[in-house]
């Protein structure tokens, strides 16, 4: 059992009878008006029948949106500022958002600005979810096919993490919030880093230390810089071009889970790194091979370099219209703000590109990804 205190909340990583003792306290931490539950169809099936027996006050209600990136848009959230005016939710009342990061990310939103705000918990039941939209207070929508560009910043009133919700995942959707977990490693922390770089998923045993050590590192960084004005950014490494592939692919014939275009954005931006922030060679290629070795070559029939550019000129990060990059000037550390000279931007970006084919030379994996 982990407790990670934060201002203001507290992230607790337990087994599932912890977790459900933990909820139990916030469920009657306070006379609460109302009790709202958000699940997708996937977690009222797998998750919500292992937190059922918690002590839910009468009347608790269960409110379901459709899983899936696709959803996380402001007519999502109409609909849920529609039913927590169907059922009476005021200033007073809880919102328990029990899934991945769309669901703790458009919950979070939505009851943050309903009546200015009113309380939420999450419980993230992805890898994804819980070793990144966890901690932070990021919250926010998607918006015209730009990844998060509608949102606030506003804390939980806590975070319960439980691995065993894991079980409920398909192998895609572990990988994909595995993603964050190697990223942690790669800008903060060198040992473990090269502990992960050695391990396949299927290697990992004990996924609630591994969970808390990327909680940890991701806390720290959030603490020193809670509004992302300088530190935080390293935690955008890899999401630069990852996010801009995201997009492009959402729609496609072969979407990407959010872990996998960062894994996509993670070995393409560690050519730049080496390119812009004097990473070694032999660095670059190792981080590069590790990540491979995890994710599959992706089809990314709709990503080139004047899709990606013109994706990321919109990137929340920039300032002045500078495309701001969070590079790496060698494993475990990680420099924000990072602006490559613009005749070189294109190039470089199709070099990143071109990279990210080349380091599947001979190409493995699942044949149907590639």
């Amino acid at each position: 059992m982990h407790h990670l205190e934060l201002p203001g909340y507290t992230v607790h990583i337990s087994d599932l009878r912890s977790l459900t003792g933990h909820l139990n306290q916030h469920l009657k931490a306070r006379t609460w008006s109302r009790v709202a539950v958000l699940v997708d169809e996937n977690t009222e099936q797998d998750c919500w029948p292992l937190i059922s027996e918690a002590n839910w006050p009468t009347g608790t209600e269960r409110l379901e949106i459709p899983a899936g990136e696709l959803y996380k848009t402001l007519s999502t959230c109409e609909g849920l500022w529609e039913a927590f005016t169907n059922l009476e939710l005021d200033r007073h009342s809880l919102l328990v958002n029990l899934g991945g990061g769309v669901i703790g990310d458009m919950g979070g939103f939505a009851a943050s600005t309903y009546m200015r705000g009113f309380s939420f918990l999450n419980i993230p039941t992805t890898l994804l979810a819980q070793v990144d939209a966890s901690v932070g207070g990021k919250l926010g929508v998607d918006f015209n096919g730009l990844k998060n560009m509608i949102g606030l910043f506003a804390d939980p009133r806590g975070v319960l993490i439980c691995p065993e919700f894991l079980a409920t995942l398909p192998y895609e959707q572990l990988r994909s919030g595995y993603a964050e977990v190697l990223k942690h490693a790669l800008i903060r922390d060198r040992k473990s880093w090269t502990e992960l770089a050695g391990q396949s998923l299927e290697d990992v045993l004990d996924w609630e230390t591994l969970i808390a050590r990327s909680v940890s590192i991701k806390k720290a960084v959030v603490e020193a810089d809670p509004n992302e004005s300088g530190l935080r950014k390293i935690l955008n490494f890899g999401h630069t071009i990852g996010h801009a592939v995201e997009s492009l692919q959402l729609e496609s014939d072969a979407p990407l889970l959010h872990g996998d275009a960062i894994a996509v954005g993670m070995i393409a931006e560690t050519w730049l790194s080496y390119r812009a922030c004097g990473m070694s060679g032999v660095e670059r290629d190792a981080v590069a091979q590790s990540i491979a070795a995890v994710y599959p070559r992706f089809k990314l029939a709709d990503v080139t370099v004047e899709s990606v550019l013109e994706l990321m000129r919109l990137d929340k990060k920039n300032r002045a219209g500078e495309i701001r990059f969070s590079l790496l000037p060698s494993i475990g550390a990680c420099k924000p703000d990072v602006v490559l000279p613009e005749e070189k931007l294109g190039d470089w970006l199709g070099e990143a590109l071109e990279y990210y084919q080349d380091t599947y030379k001979p190409i493995s994996g699942n044949s149907a990804n590639n």
